[in-house]
């Protein structure tokens, strides 16, 4: 008796899975900073004041119990935009990829706030120039990968000959 079970059709879209693989990528990085600095290290500042100042523009503590969430937080919506970029995951990864893509834009927005005066920030020191040239215009574009990610089609398959299809009898 011949069976059938289900295969791809189609493979992951090239620019899914490279959106995916950045956007994971930014996000691994950015947890494993957090993860470092949670070691009391203050690289690439001289020391804590000025790796906050640097990376906030404001003086804040960089103590585990403030930087070991944010690294679990942003390591687990890496796992999950990846997830997403392949097509696994389901619903919860379309979820946390969705926040990962709302709260990139949060900041993305909070920066151009702070670039035009909006918001609060120290005028000189180098979060001013960071947040122009990196911080900003990084978590905007990544807001627009993760939200092309959230917004992208499953895959679809069809069955192949030889094997029985998931929860039918073959």
């Amino acid at each position: 008796m011949q069976t059938t079970t289900l295969t791809s059709t189609k493979r992951t879209p090239p620019t899914r899975l490279r959106l995916g693989r950045a956007t994971a990528a930014l996000l691994a990085a950015d947890g494993l900073a957090h993860l470092y600095w949670a070691t009391g290290a203050t690289w690439p500042a001289a020391d804590e004041r000025a790796l906050s100042l640097a990376v906030l523009g404001l003086e804040t503590s960089f103590a585990p119990r403030v930087v070991l969430p944010l690294a679990a937080v942003t390591l687990i919506g890496a796992a999950a935009v990846l997830a997403r970029a392949h097509d696994r995951g389901g619903r919860v990864a379309r979820a946390v990829t969705a926040a990962v893509a709302a709260g990139l834009a949060v900041r993305g927005l909070a920066g151009l706030g702070w670039a035009v005066g909006l918001l609060d920030s120290p005028p000189d020191g180098p979060f001013r120039v960071l947040n122009l040239a990196l911080y900003t215009p990084v978590c905007l574009a990544f807001a627009w990968a993760a939200a092309r990610l959230v917004r992208a089609p499953r895959r679809t398959g069809t069955p192949a000959p030889g094997r029985p299809r998931p929860g039918r009898p073959a």
